[in-house]
């Protein structure tokens, strides 16, 4: 299976409410296929191909770690909180699925 050629999305901005909290939003173009399911033209099994890891780094510390297997849905979607953010922090992700096949994005707190 060819991996998309579309980055993640990610967003990073700073809540109002709780000026040192940063709400992080991302999606990941990925197709995230478990080895269950059949081509329907060639009735073949599609092979498994999912992420089994992903991390987050603020500022080159790892803030978040998600350990995933063949249940996480196609293009996922991840949103949370980071501590001690300011404007102009780096967010960086990074995965890693059972084929070797690996992504970075960053985007800087708003």
């Amino acid at each position: 299976m060819a991996m998309p050629t579309k980055p993640m999305k990610i967003r990073a901005w700073i809540d109002d409410a709780t000026p040192t909290m940063a709400s992080v939003k991302v999606i990941i173009f990925h197709e995230m296929e478990s080895g269950l399911r059949k081509d329907k033209a060639s009735g073949q099994v599609v092979p498994a191909q999912y992420i089994t890891e992903l991390a987050c780094e603020h500022n080159g510390k790892t803030v978040l770690t998600c350990l995933w297997g063949p249940a996480i849905s196609k293009n996922p979607f991840l949103a949370f909180r980071v501590k001690n953010v300011k404007k102009g922090d780096l967010i960086k992700l990074s995965w890693v699925d059972n084929k070797g096949d690996k992504e970075t994005g960053e985007s800087k707190v708003e």
